[in-house]
């Protein structure tokens, strides 16, 4: 199961258990049930402290617990965790046996104090760059706190227990068999969702940090590149953040950004992120800014009013909130997303296998997620708006290449329907004949752009009819002391390269703003004395 570079690799991992661990196996005479056992005797093999066993005796097979020696309570995974999820095995592996997570002591604390039994079930697909960081939180949980009980789930390897449940998007967590919450979430989004007090408690805190010269609001390329070149000016800045690493995140391949060959979303939000903390930022993660007080009615300083109730105050602010995905906005959408609506071809695409999709939108993403779904699902239709197809033509050939896609243009969809529980079928018009049609099918992929991160703006800077943020070549928006960067703008090519260099811009223009500000206020102080 593992090639000799993984093997080496986990064997210097598993040199940082403290104490045994054993690995009990639920098993059957299936293809599955074999590789995973397999699996755990390769991973027993390569330390005194691992032990493989095949007593267990739970309901999902195969699955496998690790567990302390000498008990049967641990991390649960009906699943076979290679792919994206090697990395959840290797950490629950190192955990379960004494190795100390790279966990604030604070979140550690707060998970202990959980008091609740919760019995958390994560579903998840081994090809969802989304997952690990919801299956490591919920592991981590287990391992902390005897009162939570994790188990991780493959959809491809449960189907029969997905459809009985309806889970149509992953991550999907249910907890005491309700549904808790999908989509990516971090760590400390899932304890402070538990922690009933902890927004009052943050809140309170938040509102007696000292103003700052700075403050950057969203974590992305351009909220990241906007706080290192302000933080080497030596000036005191805040990163306000709803997630740091921002849309990066759900981008599952980067491979134009200069200098880097390649890499994926995750790693290159992570690396974002490592490089903000070599620099003394104060980085307040998971915060959502709802109002900003510009300077001229604030006594001079910019105020940013959060969500939790906090405020935060600086002489200057630059805006780097990104933007999501759009929505088609048609009746059915909102209802049945997460149940065969979905946004992310590469996380939810699996759980499709051998079903008929469409994918709204014929330019890049959409052309792509195509492609990929092509590989997986018995048939993708493809509804483009326009009369062709906006994606590059090298896309555009191999999708057409594929003998179980059907491309249809001039195609505007008018309705998503379902039989209240998911979805089983899609409306368009042809917009050339003005003809109705029907598909039937069981998911949906829309891949239509990007909406601006900017509601929160309405009626205090200035918008474009699109939503975005208007600024001028320094990156000045209409309100003095408030500056923006990124896709959240004006700014032609919603790239990342762009966006970051948007955001050092900013940055600088910013700076410069602030050397002139003090300068002004120091000789009238002087006249006065």
């Amino acid at each position: 199961m593992l090639d000799s570079q993984m093997k080496t690799q986990l064997q210097s991992y598993l040199q940082n258990l403290r104490f045994p661990i054993r690995l009990i196996a639920t098993l059957d005479d299936s293809k599955n049930s074999t590789q995973l056992k397999e699996l755990l005797q390769e991973i027993a093999q390569l330390s005194d402290k691992v032990h493989f066993d095949a007593s267990g005796n739970d309901a999902r097979k195969p699955s496998f617990v690790i567990a302390k020696e000498g008990e049967t309570r641990g991390v649960r995974f009906a699943a076979i965790p290679l792919g994206h999820e090697f990395t959840s095995l290797v950490l629950a592996l190192l955990w379960t046996g004494g190795h100390p997570p790279k966990v604030d002591g604070a979140v550690i604390e707060q998970i202990k104090s959980l008091d609740s039994p919760m019995k958390f079930e994560v579903y998840m697909s081994l090809s969802c760059h989304n997952c690990p960081d919801v299956v490591q939180a919920a592991t981590l949980m287990a391992i902390y706190n005897p009162n939570i009980e994790t188990t991780v789930i493959d959809g491809a390897l449960n189907q029969a227990e997905v459809d009985a449940r309806q889970v149509m998007a992953v991550p999907m967590v249910y907890m005491n068999d309700k549904v808790f919450g999908s989509g990516r979430m971090s760590l400390e989004e899932i304890v402070g969702k538990l922690d009933t007090h902890s927004a009052v408690r943050e809140a309170a805190k938040l509102s007696t940090k000292e103003a700052f010269d700075m403050l950057v609001v969203g974590g992305g390329p351009a909220g990241a590149a906007a706080a290192i070149y302000a933080a080497r000016k030596g000036i005191r800045v805040g990163v306000v953040a709803e997630r740091f690493g921002g849309q990066t995140n759900d981008t599952m391949a980067i491979e134009n950004y200069i200098s880097v060959l390649e890499t994926d979303g995750p790693r290159f939000a992570a690396a974002l992120d490592a490089q903000v903390r070599q620099y003394e930022v104060d980085i307040m993660n998971l915060q959502r800014v709802e109002k900003i007080i510009p300077a001229s009615v604030n006594g001079g300083m910019v105020e940013l009013q959060l969500a939790n109730g906090g405020t935060l105050s600086a002489r200057s602010v630059i805006l780097s909130t990104g933007a999501r995905w759009r929505n088609v906005n048609v009746p059915g959408e909102q209802e049945y997303k997460n149940k065969g609506v979905a946004y992310c071809p590469h996380c939810d695409g699996p759980l499709f296998k051998g079903k008929h999709v469409a994918v709204i939108g014929g330019g890049n993403s959409g052309v792509e997620a195509a492609i990929d779904l092509a590989g997986v699902v018995s048939h993708v239709t493809l509804l483009e708006f326009t009369d062709a197809l906006k994606a590059d033509a090298v896309l555009v050939s191999k999708l057409k290449s594929l003998n179980n896609v059907t491309i249809h243009v001039n195609a505007q969809t008018t309705e998503i329907t379902g039989d209240s529980k998911r979805v089983n079928g899609l409306r368009y018009k042809d917009r050339a004949t003005q003809q109705d049609h029907l598909l039937a099918l069981e998911g949906v992929f829309v891949q239509i752009g990007l909406v601006p991160n900017t509601e929160f703006l309405k009626g205090t800077v200035e918008l474009s009819k699109f939503g975005e943020i208007v600024v001028d070549a320094k990156c000045h928006t209409n309100v003095p002391g408030v500056f923006a960067a990124g896709d959240v703008t004006t700014v032609p090519f919603k790239q990342i390269v762009i966006a970051a260099g948007e955001g050092a811009k900013a940055a600088l223009s910013a700076f410069d703003y602030l050397i002139r500000m003090p300068v002004v206020e120091a000789v009238e102080e002087e006249a006065v004395v």
